[in-house]
């Protein structure tokens, strides 16, 4: 057999009919994840490395296991502030020890089919929590375009932001900072103004690549990345930090990471789904993979992993076809952090402050919340108080705040009673009951009932109830023996 007819069944078109698509779209997704990466490390205060091995993991690990085919996952803006909390508070060993037990939990869910319940959490709050990490990510990022150091609380760093802006004003590194990050902004936003062959650069790409020269050429006192190299980064969790889950902290961030890792990656791939007319996600396998993703990154010490629409997005609109091209953008971000890591040190820290800025505004929905304000305006509310209790307390109590706040009200809208009375003038009085009788509704039932007639037998109909909870019932027993007991005639309970 010749050489020709030996390569031909590995580089067949029937073995690989998609290759020069996924190929092309690989190296968009690898030059849009670069930028993005790099940014969301730093920001959560950990090495630059850190970002691009989650990414490498992101598409060699999780890029060829089942799930959503197109979607491309790495690490997200969505957990920068809880990572950067987590840090601050347990440590960087701590990390590892966290993602770890994520990506088991997410393992565990998937392998128990777990994952479409997650489709059941509150669009209000999943979009609240983006809100709310997207306000305190602006706030956090603009301390580092004004080359200031940020305060450590959400409340602290937008209260801080008119003195930071005041103090730039008279320093020369601020304002050159300032107008890079400014720059880099501006640059993110006209960049699809720009002509068609100059668009096939992606718009992070340039904005980073375009500060990192202006830097370079015009000597700029910013303050750039620092190179620890890849190996230097890695840092797999110590045996004895474990031991520290048994702590409620330790307990509750693991948790916020799972929820929160867990709902950007299914609502993500719920989002790519209507991009693309390819196979629909299977949710407990696209769990699973999250999972196993975040368990190498924990054994890793990298930062957490979540699917990323803007990533997943831009690897369908460059006509990606099937998941070979996100593995494909694992390999070159592998080949980049193992060749070519000290570029990372060109790339100027403002700049990525206006990635992030950027990405940050992004997540706050606000169209969404005008459309939801006219038209579901308690889903507004679920949405704006999930948002602000992140600000204002932490990411954790935020999302539990929005959580519990979607159950009532959902509770509330389905406690609907209705009470229809029928008084011929003699005789008993009738009264229908229907809908759901809930605790909620208890205050409205009692009231309406004790405005019926005193004097009277009243024949109380509760076959139209759906619902009838254990304190409603008590309290019509309750109300019924009360009518008794005043010398009137009994009240008839007819049973649901």
């Amino acid at each position: 057999m010749s050489s020709g007819s030996t390569r031909a069944p590995f580089l067949s078109k029937s073995r690989f009919p998609h290759l020069k698509q996924d190929f092309a779209a690989s190296l968009v997704v690898f030059l849009v994840a670069l930028p993005l990466c790099v940014g969301v490390a730093v920001a959560s205060g950990v090495p630059a490395e850190l970002g691009l091995v989650t990414g490498i993991v992101g598409g060699l690990v999780t890029g060829t296991m089942r799930g959503s085919s197109l979607q491309v996952s790495g690490p997200a803006a969505g957990l920068t502030v809880l990572v950067f909390e987590a840090v601050k508070e347990f440590g960087l060993p701590a990390l590892g020890v966290l993602v770890l037990s994520c990506g088991l939990l997410q393992l565990l869910m998937g392998a128990l089919g777990l994952g479409r319940y997650f489709r059941a959490i509150s669009v209000s709050v999943v979009e609240g929590m983006l809100a709310g990490i997207g306000l305190v990510l602006i706030a956090g990022q603009l301390y580092p375009a004004l080359a200031a150091k940020a305060p450590d609380s959400g409340p602290g760093k937008i209260a801080g932001l008119p003195g930071a802006f005041v103090d730039a004003l008279g320093r020369t590194d601020a304002l050159s900072s300032l107008a890079l990050g400014a720059g880099t902004v501006a640059v993110l936003v006209l960049w699809r103004l720009a002509p068609a062959r100059v668009r096939a650069v992606p718009a992070p790409l340039a904005a980073v690549g375009l500060a990192s020269l202006a830097t370079l050429l015009l000597s700029l006192p910013v303050a750039t990345v620092e190179v620890q190299g890849l190996l230097g980064a890695v840092q797999p969790p110590p045996l004895g930090g474990f031991g520290e889950l048994a702590s409620l902290g330790m307990i509750g961030t693991v948790v916020a990471f799972t929820l929160i890792a867990s709902a950007e990656s299914l609502f993500s791939a719920a989002a790519v789904d209507r991009l693309h007319s390819g196979p629909r996600t299977a949710y407990n396998k696209e769990l699973f993979a999250q999972g196993a993703g975040n368990t190498v990154c924990g054994l890793l010490g990298a930062l957490p992993m979540t699917a990323v629409i803007v990533r997943s997005a831009a690897n369908v609109q460059a006509g990606a076809r099937t998941k070979a091209s996100r593995v494909l953008h694992g390999v070159w971000l592998l080949l980049f952090a193992a060749f070519l890591p000290e570029v990372l040190g060109y790339i100027p820290l403002p700049a990525l402050a206006g990635i992030l800025v950027y990405s940050g505004a992004k997540l706050i929905p606000v169209r969404a919340l005008g459309t939801l304000w006219r038209d579901h305006r308690s889903e507004a509310v679920v949405l704006v108080v999930t948002a602000v209790s992140i600000v204002a307390i932490s990411m954790f109590e935020g999302v539990l705040i929005g959580l519990a706040l979607a159950v009532v009200k959902s509770a509330w809208e389905a406690s609907h009673i209705r009470l229809e009375v029928v008084d011929k003038g003699a005789g008993p009085v009738e009264a229908f009951l229907s809908g759901n009788a809930t605790f909620l509704r208890l205050p409205k039932i009692l009231d309406s009932l004790e405005a019926l007639p005193q004097d009277r037998p009243v024949l109380l109909d509760l076959s139209g109830l759906h619902h009838l909870d254990h304190a409603c019932r008590m309290a019509l027993e309750s109300w019924a023996a009360q009518h008794s007991a005043d010398g009137t005639e009994p009240v008839r309970l007819t049973a649901v």
